[in-house]
């Protein structure tokens, strides 16, 4: 019997799918950049801190992380930061900065191209 490999979550395909889309319709690296970083296994993908989104990024950025965004440090300005998810501490820690924390399927219909976006590994 084979072992299934790869994500079997919907919602990860389904953003799979997209992103592999988003990348040949609009010619846009990133796309495929963060597609590659999504087909890794779950241990395997990043998870940052809010304390060094802090520290590596300046007010009015946007920030990808394809992973999980957890909420140890503290965040003292506005940013829009788009992941696979948050925790509950970060999500808070995101928007009491003034900051966002949207989706990544929302951060592709914001903007296709990927202008100006920032991945954090």
């Amino acid at each position: 019997m084979t072992k299934v490999t790869g994500s079997t979550d919907p919602n990860i395909i389904t953003l799979l799918r997209i992103l592999r889309k988003e990348s040949k319709s609009e010619h846009v690296k990133i796309w495929k950049d963060v597609y590659n970083r999504l087909l890794k296994s779950r241990r395997q993908r990043v998870a940052v801190n809010v304390g060094n989104i802090n520290k590596h990024t300046q007010s009015g950025d946007t920030v990808l992380i394809p992973g999980k965004t957890l909420g140890a440090g503290s965040l003292t300005h506005s940013v829009c930061i788009a992941a696979l998810s948050f925790s509950e501490s970060a999500a808070k820690k995101i928007k009491d900065a003034g900051g966002e924390a949207i989706s990544i399927r929302e951060l592709i219909k914001r903007n296709p191209k990927g202008s100006g976006v920032k991945i954090m590994c």
